[in-house]
């Protein structure tokens, strides 16, 4: 049985496929299998998936669409057979050491739920940290995410987000704090974000450019602490600045953009006090 099950939840966008499975594949950890969960797909994401030929690879379709990852995620958390589950957005990467770093982290604190340092691409190429704080249930991408199963056994699966009034991997990540599970924050950039929620109509253009140019990044030598100094360039002096204190400034650097994106998204009307609105907004901005 493989130590761990990879989801990919999906809708409709096979040309990102290929970068976020490929950034799987070269992981330095490879006891894993990876789930490509379409949640309804309807085009060539199936071709696109058996043309990658890695046994470890397989495809599973959901026969309707459930309008988000929710849905994927947890048919993936029923098929898969690892003891610990990790998920990447179809349109995200990981950087080679994400599993390793994660994997080794759970098992040398005995934690639930392991969650890392992410690099956030904007249009543009503007990049910018987070650092989820998932046990005070802030919101952090489920890609530098990976848990044990028992935390699906005991807290139940992910949640329908028109049932909700938070993000639904902020709802799971405080059922799994008020259930007593431990988490353990990984102090190392691992996962490249690229948001669709920021990028209009992607569902509808399908491009995979942005994926291309930074799969090819994320395989250079040092690009972990250059890009991590990169996200703190103009402010900071950071040549001869330790890795640890890179970390802690780049942890303040998020609390300030977030606080700053969400007060520009409550302004504009996005967030609202009326359940799924936040996420029915974003799905029309992306196309969907």
């Amino acid at each position: 049985m493989p130590r761990v099950s990879v989801i990919i939840a999906t809708y409709n966008w096979s040309s990102v496929l290929p970068y976020s499975i490929g950034s799987v594949l070269r992981q330095t950890f490879s006891d894993f299998e990876v789930l490509v969960v379409g949640d309804g797909c309807t085009d060539d994401s199936e071709v696109v998936v058996a043309a990658i030929g890695d046994p470890r690879v397989r495809w599973i379709n959901l026969p309707a669409n459930s309008g988000h990852q929710s849905g994927p995620n947890n048919e993936g958390i029923g098929q898969a057979k690892g003891e610990l589950i990790a998920y990447l957005g179809h349109d995200d990467l990981w950087l080679p050491h994400h599993l390793d770093s994660l994997v080794a982290a759970i098992d040398r604190s005995g934690a639930a739920m392991a969650h890392s340092l992410v690099a956030c691409v904007e249009p543009g190429a503007e990049v910018w940290p987070v650092a989820p704080w998932p046990e005070y249930g802030m919101w952090g991408p489920p890609s530098c995410t990976l848990h044990r199963r028992s935390v699906m056994n005991t807290v139940g699966g992910w949640r329908d987000y028109r049932e909700l009034d938070v993000p639904p991997e902020v709802d799971l990540w405080r059922r799994a704090q008020k259930a007593g599970f431990r988490f353990t924050f990984v102090e190392r950039l691992t996962a490249i974000k690229l948001p669709a929620s920021v990028r209009r109509d992607v569902y509808q253009t399908k491009p995979c450019h942005e994926q291309a140019d930074w799969f090819a990044r994320t395989g250079e030598a040092g690009f972990e602490v250059v890009t991590m100094a990169r996200m703190l360039a103009g402010k900071h002096d950071v040549r001869s600045m330790p890795y640890r204190e890179i970390v802690r400034r780049l942890i303040g650097q998020t609390f300030v953009r977030l606080r700053r994106r969400f007060s520009e998204r409550w302004r504009s009307g996005l967030f609202s006090t009326r359940k799924n609105s936040g996420i029915d907004a974003i799905r029309k901005f992306k196309g969907l």
